[in-house]
């Protein structure tokens, strides 16, 4: 991708996320917490990662147990250290490979993967020597809850995605309903690989790529290709680290990404503010209302007071000498009702524009 087009993809993405917070703050109080609380979680992984260092593309590997998928990451990298990391008693924490490791650590932090290696050159992988982080994560059905957590977090930070499935188990229900499907949006940043093709006679091989084709597209994912892989051969393996090459070297999937998710936020929102346009308020809406507030604060008491109170200032001032001598014997309704301030009430007398004082002309 040129400087140009990528710059334009960052100021989209900028006035999409711009507009979903004010979505959100719209929604504040009117919308169902959830949802509100699901694109707060996007608005903000999205602000950490645009600050985060943008020359690493970040490649999540995810399977199922028995998919071979650490094999695999192993077979991509040109490395054995997931088989090592599967020895240790933490079994449940991720491996990072990174390639160009200047800038990562804070990337790395965020994505709270602390065993980190540095990855060697890869040919057809590392070529452009761009900056690229692969990422090889516990398996998203084992039985340690925790492990599942790590998975569902990471599904929603890394840049690219990587569905790992085998023969047996492609089809399985568990894994496209809880797993795939939920990114179904996320095509331009989603790669599916059918590893262990080494297990089918090669009849069978080009039948099941069909059918797990066909599955994704009812997935949502019809425009993702599938690759066929055998990280114990090696078939395929070298087709699939060009393609991660070509990700890495278009750097545009991280706002691909980010853009994605902008779009499942969305689409909550849209699906918790209900169908219909706004009714709008009416004239006779407003009626009401202004008829409602005026009863609830006794309006029309307010101003009757107003107006006898002001009558009666009047009277004081400028009525005949018996006139205002009785009206110092009734009672200003204002103070009645404690609306008027302590002090002398005397109508302001003063001189205006046209030269008269207090309605007498001023020589």
């Amino acid at each position: 991708m040129s400087r140009y087009r990528q710059s334009r993809a960052e100021s989209t993405l900028e006035r999409q996320l711009a507009a979903l917070d004010d979505a959100r703050e719209l929604g504040e109080g009117r919308l169902d917490d959830a949802a509100l609380s699901e694109v707060y979680g996007v608005l903000e992984r999205a602000t950490s990662r645009r600050f985060l260092s943008a020359d690493h593309t970040v490649v999540g590997f995810f399977g199922a147990t028995g998919s071979g998928k650490s094999s695999l990451f192993n077979a991509v990298a040109g490395t054995d250290a997931a088989r090592v990391a599967v020895r240790r008693p933490t079994t449940s924490e991720p491996l990072a490979m990174v390639w160009g490791p200047a800038g990562s650590s804070p990337l790395l932090d965020w994505l709270e993967v602390a065993d980190r290696r540095d990855g060697t050159a890869v040919p057809g992988l590392t070529d452009e020597g761009s900056g690229l982080v692969l990422l090889d994560l516990p398996d998203f059905d084992s039985i340690q809850l925790s492990n599942r957590t790590i998975v569902e977090r990471l599904a929603g930070q890394v840049d690219v995605l990587v569905w790992v499935v085998d023969p047996q188990k492609y089809a399985d229900a568990a894994i496209h309903n809880d797993f795939i499907r939920p990114f179904s949006t996320h095509a331009a940043v989603t790669l599916v690989v059918l590893n262990q093709v080494d297990k089918l006679v090669s009849s069978e091989v080009k039948p099941v790529l069909e059918s797990l084709s066909s599955i994704l597209d009812r997935d949502g994912l019809g425009s993702v290709a599938v690759s066929g892989v055998s990280a114990l051969t090696g078939a395929g393996i070298p087709e699939l680290r060009r393609r991660i090459a070509a990700v890495v070297k278009a750097k545009a999937a991280k706002s691909a990404r980010l853009a994605a998710d902008v779009a499942v936020a969305a689409q909550r929102l849209a699906e918790v503010s209900g169908d219909g346009d706004a009714a709008g308020v009416h004239q006779q809406d407003r009626k009401s209302l202004a008829t409602g507030l005026a009863g609830a604060v006794h309006l029309e008491t307010v101003v009757s007071a107003v107006r006898t109170s002001y009558k009666l200032d009047a009277t004081k001032q400028t009525g005949w000498p018996v006139t205002r001598w009785l009206s110092r014997f009734r009672k200003d309704p204002l103070r009645r009702l404690s609306l008027r301030r302590e002090g002398t009430s005397a109508v302001n007398r003063h001189l205006d524009a046209s030269g008269w004082f207090g309605g007498t002309r001023s020589n």
